[in-house]
């Protein structure tokens, strides 16, 4: 391997983020690993191009099911471990979290793999149930239904119970509890020997999370029941006869919890309350302990609310050990642990990749056209002295000048003193200055604060052929952060430092934090942009969230997509997805195209009938107007291979 690529890898910090997933082959193109550390890859680039020749063009969704795969295996074999290491006399199920990722392909893939380990499914709504009792779950694995719930959603669940599912209704409200015994009561009274569905329980713990998601938890928290509570649920199973359903104690304190102390506190309480109900003699089995597993999406390994100080093993070794210790103190058996970590098994699966469109052009270099003379005003005159003397030992006054030369350019032109060219002649002598200020700042070893700010303010801004609000929703909102590499070119030294722009009329419609081992980067280093010359950028790790999340600002609807296989003899490209239409997106809001086409064309013929166009030309309109309906709603490639 080059030593550029080496120096790549550690300017993207791919090693640090990728979790053994990427990396970077000798053509200088991302790769992709079937499996962790695996030899088996797929290289990105010459998946794009092949998809080009296809009719496909950026952005598309890659989907690798196998990296879902992976980190379903790592879940499974951290907790394996922790559970033969210290003795644990319970087992361990996980269910996914469809509000992660409904896509029916991800839930399908999922449920393919985890169908070896019993692994099952969480419903959070009405919607998300009715679409898991019709899907293949293990005969072992259990459905847990979470969140508010009335008499339709309860009836839904008790149907599942009836088809063999192992329904378990989480209690997150007494009137829910009335409304499940009112209808046990029904069920059994039209058949003794129907199956009826496990309930559990949502605690209210008083342990807090950490990150962004911290009020998910403590007393303040949306879901969950008091103490109180839990004790009349129990009070009024047994007074109906029904406290044998009571099966699982659940709780929830956020997702992407960032620090590995938050989850032990939590994990200590909720065994407690577990163990002191089955003290009660409750015929409690579960333990679900929630989602809330973190990924490292800048690879720091820190708090930091984008990262995480824990892996997996870590995470079940803590998980494991403290139930058992306070188990082990109550003198109760070990429960069976069920786990949400959604986020944890589905984010690496999914990389978009889009193009760079264009370059928005913020600071004018070229000074040849407003050439100087002497007639110049003082203050235009001053900046271009500042510009020809400008050296290493003077830059960071002669750049103090430069700004106050600029408030003084601006304040005689609010005054009328000077004309449009020389304010134009003025601004482009000051960014010429910025840029050799900016240049001797970062040969320095240590750059004043001052010159990163300038060194934002001068990068280039790419135009992405994407939608944050589509696409990363949680960058715009939450300022989640994302890994964003080249797909090519990474046997190259970037050259540019950049901020990203989407194509989308929103100001807010920008990239402008990247990941950095150490701190947040406010550019990304970049290359060149070549005419007639696509350059690509993935967006990694958007396998959580964003596709379901993402909204439909603009207009601007899914993106193409293509589920990838890697086997021995490089990728195959096992499905492709088109991308949404104008006409599909106009739908999500309620415009037919075919009511559009007849008003258009109304219009047309109006028009035509005016004598305002002839009969060709509106036939022409007509017919080029309807053709766009089925084209795609992002922005056609700039340049060509």
């Amino acid at each position: 391997m080059s030593a550029i690529i080496e120096q790549t890898i550690e300017t993207y910090g791919i090693e640090n983020w990728g979790a053994d997933y990427f990396g970077v082959n000798r053509k200088g193109h991302l790769i992709v690993r079937a499996a962790e550390g695996d030899n088996l890859t797929a290289d990105v680039k010459e998946i794009i191009d092949d998809l080009r020749k296809r009719g496909i063009n950026t952005p598309v969704l890659l989907r690798f099911p196998q990296l879902l795969f992976g980190q379903i295996r790592k879940l499974q074999k951290s907790f394996r471990n922790s559970i033969k290491e210290f003795d644990y006399n319970g087992g361990h199920m996980c269910v996914y979290p469809m509000k992660v990722n409904q896509n029916r392909s991800v839930v399908e893939e999922y449920l393919r793999e985890g169908k070896r380990y019993n692994f099952g499914l969480e419903a959070g709504s009405k919607a998300e149930l009715y679409a898991a009792l019709a899907l293949e779950q293990a005969e072992d694995s259990l459905l847990v239904l979470n969140g508010f719930k009335d008499r339709d959603f309860i009836k839904l669940a008790f149907a599942g119970a009836k088809a063999g599912k192992n329904v378990v209704i989480v209690i997150e409200k007494l009137s829910e509890l009335d409304h499940t015994l009112q209808l046990a009561e029904e069920t059994v009274a039209d058949n003794t020997k129907a199956k009826l569905p496990m309930i559990g329980v949502r605690v209210k713990l008083y342990s807090k999370g950490s990150g962004k998601w911290e009020k998910s938890g403590g007393e303040a928290a949306k879901f969950g029941l008091t103490t109180t509570e839990i004790l009349e649920v129990i009070r009024r199973l047994t007074e109906a006869g029904r406290i044998d359903m009571l099966k699982l104690l659940h709780f929830h304190i956020g997702s992407q919890l960032t620090d590995i102390k938050r989850i032990k506190n939590a994990m200590k309480e909720a065994a407690r309350t577990y163990a002191k109900i089955r003290q009660m003699q409750i015929p409690i089995e579960f333990l679900d302990v929630g989602g809330g597993m973190a990924v490292d999406y800048d690879g720091s390994r820190t708090s930091y609310e984008s990262s995480a100080n824990y892996n997996a093993q870590e995470f079940a070794n803590d998980v494991i050990y403290v139930i058992k210790t306070v188990c082990d103190d109550e003198d109760v058996p070990h429960p069976t642990i069920i786990q949400e970590s959604g986020r944890y098994l589905t984010a690496y699966h999914a990389i978009l990749v889009t193009n760079v469109q264009d370059e928005i052009e913020t600071v004018v270099e070229d000074l040849t056209p407003l050439a100087l003379d002497e007639h110049d005003p003082q203050v235009v005159k001053e900046l271009h002295d500042l510009r020809k003397n400008i050296t290493a030992k003077n830059y960071r006054e002669y750049y103090h000048d430069a700004l106050e030369h600029r408030e003084e350019l601006f304040t005689m032109f609010n005054l009328g003193l000077i004309s449009l060219e020389d304010r134009g002649k003025g601004e482009v002598l000051f960014w010429d200055v910025c840029e050799k200020a900016d240049g001797f700042a970062q040969q320095k070893k240590y750059v004043a604060e001052e010159f990163d700010e300038l060194r934002r303010l001068l990068c280039a801004k790419y135009l992405a052929n994407f939608s944050v609000f589509r696409s990363m929703p949680d960058n715009w909102a939450l300022e989640q952060l994302f890994p964003i590499i080249p797909i090519h070119k990474l046997n190259k030294k970037p050259t540019e430092y950049a901020t990203l722009c989407d194509i989308t009329c929103d100001s807010d419609g920008i990239v402008d934090k990247f990941v950095d081992l150490h701190d947040v980067k406010q550019v990304l280093e970049l290359h060149n942009l070549e005419k007639d010359e696509p350059y690509y950028l993935a967006m990694m790790l958007v396998g959580a969230y964003q596709e379901v999340m993402g909204n439909n600002h603009n207009l601007f609807g899914v993106p193409h997509e293509a589920h990838i296989y890697i086997g021995e003899d490089g990728y195959i490209i096992k499905k492709v997805i088109q991308g949404a239409t104008l006409s599909d997106a106009l739908a999500t809001v309620r415009f037919d195209s075919g009511q559009l086409h007849d008003q258009f064309r109304r219009n047309i013929m109006q028009k035509i009938k005016d004598g305002e166009v002839s009969t060709k030309e509106g036939n022409e309109l007509i017919e080029y107007y309807e053709s766009q309906a089925e084209s795609y709603t992002y922005l056609s490639l700039n340049g060509s291979e």
